[in-house]
């Protein structure tokens, strides 16, 4: 049990559904972002690449025109061709160059970096470097007459190439994070929305675990909602039928209790009372005789008559716990003031008991009262035996909604345990109110006394 307990207090604390459902909505949508910018990464540097082959042909066929025209005016193929003409087609980062057949560097022309460039962070930089090798030249043939006279290359700056790549992926990555931020937002609000009825479905569970068996749930939009729904309506209805066939036969099995009491009560008296009758008389009988003509006897038959006394005495007081006062006739007021009455002559002021009764108490079905009686008599029993109280109140309060039933002692203290002892009636006093639809309840105080109170709902009978 204790094992049990540290395991369920080991348990992390519950997470809401909806931000449970939100944070996975949205570590799935920046998976996607992600592909989506490494994506975009991968495209920008293909396009870069395919950038600079293509000006590296433009730049080869420019210088293979420039040759053939030079060959055609009679001009010396080896004079250095002009990159001049081509400075148009020049890109931010960009350099072109040509170079002989023997690799030897002939011209070229770079154009600068923008004034407005971003930086791009250092990881980011060795990162991109690692990844797609920026600045890595591209070359093409220049063809005269079909035979090559040198290349043509074309190179991107890695650096600028890297602040142009740095600030697209910050663009979009602004753009993503502000799309999740809104998606996270928008699906929370969703399944805010969407998750509504559980308060209901909620608060209808808190009701069955109050015994509020009448608790009902409404059909919900959702599907799933929906079928909770009526599966909870089937069990409520199914467990108010049971709790009511249950009651009913309680109700029915303390009937039959009390008819047997009655019996017995009757067989008691008509019977063990008629014999004890007898023995007393001749015991009195035989002790006259013995006074006269035997004395050694007569202390013997007066002992036999204190005893067959005391049995009778008992046997009222038993009696009297099998077989109380017609509670439907005398009334239920009646029946607890001779009942308060009673153990006061019992105890002979060694506990006082007083009753308080607000409210009327002798409109209510006899089972009820009955029950109520039994109740109270059990109750006020387990204080005077039990607790060795001095002082015993029993009230009841008959309101129009409930009818509530109180006995309070000041036993002595127990230092033992508080919880009540299985021997002292309380499963009986239980079924019964269980069985009028109530509820019962006993505490039991550190500094000494106990209090047990049943509830139950007001029945009247109607005049």
């Amino acid at each position: 049990m204790r094992q049990a307990s540290n395991s369920v207090a080991s348990r992390p604390p519950a997470i809401d559904l909806k931000l449970r459902l939100t944070l996975r909505v949205a570590a799935l949508a920046a998976i996607c972002f992600i592909a989506v910018a490494a994506y975009a990464l991968f495209d920008s540097d293909r396009v870069a690449k395919a950038k600079a082959s293509r000006i590296a042909e433009i730049v080869a066929r420019d210088l293979s025109l420039q040759q053939s025209q030079a060959q055609w005016l009679s001009v010396s193929i080896n004079s250095t061709p002009d990159l001049q003409g081509i400075a148009a087609l020049m890109e931010p980062g960009l350099c072109i160059a040509y170079r002989d057949n023997a690799g030897a560097f002939r011209q070229g022309v770079c154009s600068g970096a923008p004034a407005d460039e971003m930086a791009a962070p250092e990881i980011y930089a060795s990162l991109y470097r690692a990844i797609f090798r920026p600045g890595e030249p591209v070359s093409m043939p220049v063809l005269v007459a079909g035979s090559a006279r040198g290349m043509a290359v074309a190179t991107f700056d890695p650096a600028t190439q890297i602040g142009q790549s740095w600030r697209e992926a910050s663009r979009l990555l602004s753009i993503m994070a502000f799309a999740l931020l809104g998606l996270c937002v928008a699906v929370y609000g969703a399944l805010a929305r969407a998750l509504r009825p559980t308060r209901t479905v909620g608060a209808g569970l808190r009701q069955l675990a109050a015994n509020d068996l009448s608790a009902r749930l409404p059909r919900f939009d959702l599907a799933e909602l929906s079928v909770i729904s009526g599966v909870f309506n089937t069990l409520a209805e199914r467990l108010q039928t049971t709790l009511a066939e249950r009651n009913a036969l309680t109700r029915k099995l303390i009937e039959v209790q009390d008819e047997e009491r009655r019996h017995l009560a009757r067989e008691l008296h008509d019977e063990f009372g008629q014999s004890l009758s007898a023995i007393a008389a001749q015991a009195a009988a035989a002790a006259h005789t013995a006074e006269r003509e035997c004395p050694p006897l007569y202390e013997e038959c007066r002992g036999i008559s204190r005893t067959t006394a005391h049995m009778m005495e008992t046997l009222r007081g038993a009696l009297v716990r099998l077989r109380p006062p017609d509670v439907e006739e005398l009334g239920l007021t009646v029946s607890l003031e001779s009942l308060v009455a009673s153990w006061n002559g019992f105890e002979k002021g060694r506990t006082r008991f007083e009753i308080a009764i607000i409210g009327e108490a002798d409109d209510l079905p006899p089972g009820v009262s009955a029950s109520l009686y039994r109740i109270a008599q059990e109750a006020i029993t387990n204080a005077a035996k039990h607790a060795r109280a001095r002082h015993v109140q029993l009230r009841l309060e008959a309101g129009d909604a409930d009818i509530i039933l109180s006995v309070e002692d000041d036993g002595e203290a127990s230092g033992a345990s508080l919880t009540p002892k299985a021997g002292m009636g309380l499963l009986g006093m239980q079924e019964r109110v269980v069985s009028l639809g109530g509820t019962l309840q006993f505490e039991r105080r550190e500094a000494g006394g106990a209090r047990l109170v049943a509830r139950i709902p007001a029945m009247r009978v109607e005049p």
